[in-house]
């Protein structure tokens, strides 16, 4: 059984590029285009790493991962925080909220299945 990724991003050629490439590697894909669909999508799907985006409407890409952070029975869920917040305050963030990494855009392709692919392994 392949791992199941959630992709949570505003912007929709994003979207699909992420979705395209998962999908490659052989990974179930689900999508949100929104903070709250995403949370939502956590809380029903189950994924197995979701690759979060942090500026999204409805809710941000922290509010999500806070509010992952804060439920037990979700304190395995791998999340890899994606941004074009470069800044090490957001870095710094991202990281003390709890995700497991972070990457900001652009990003190398290669890099992010190479991410993925470890974050898995370390809790798959």
């Amino acid at each position: 059984m392949s791992a199941k990724i959630l992709i949570a991003d505003d912007e929709p050629n994003i979207l699909l590029s992420l979705e395209f490439l998962m999908k490659r590697e052989g990974y179930q894909v689900l999508v949100a285009r929104d903070g709250q669909e995403a949370l939502d999508a956590i809380l029903q799907q189950r994924p197995d790493l979701v690759l979060l985006d942090v500026m999204m409407p409805i809710k941000s890409g922290f509010d999500v991962l806070q509010a992952v952070r804060e439920r037990d029975e979700l304190s395995a869920l791998r999340i890899l925080m994606l941004t074009a917040k470069g800044r090490d305050t957001d870095m710094a963030k991202g990281l003390a909220l709890g995700a497991n990494d972070y990457m900001t855009k652009p990003f190398s392709t290669r890099e992010l299945v190479d991410k993925v692919r470890g974050l898995l392994g370390a809790g798959a």
